[in-house]
């Protein structure tokens, strides 16, 4: 992230991004991460699907990451067979059909 880029411009631009994502199509939730000693942000998210999550994440997205944060977004893929929800009391499994 840039150099000159506060806290509170980080904030600023989360919710920004959380105002473009909200209803947005087979996006279940994101956590909005955030490290200020290291001067990185970043998120994690949780897809019905990939293909879900592939048609957000366009070469529009893309620069529209790079000029909020100063940098090309990275992505790394994750299967998450098993969600464990305490604040819902539920354990989500695809296993479990």
């Amino acid at each position: 992230m840039p150099d000159a880029m506060s806290r509170e411009d980080v904030m600023a631009a989360f919710t920004t991004s959380v105002e473009q994502l909200r209803g947005h199509p087979g996006l279940i939730r994101k956590y909005y991460l955030y490290d200020e000693a290291a001067g990185t942000a970043g998120g994690a998210y949780l897809w019905e699907s990939r293909a879900a999550a592939e048609a957000l994440y366009t070469d529009v997205w893309r620069e529209t990451v790079s000029e909020r944060y100063g940098g090309r977004p990275t992505i790394t893929w994750f299967e998450a067979p098993i969600v464990l929800d305490n604040a819902a009391g539920e354990v989500v499994s695809g296993a479990a059909g």
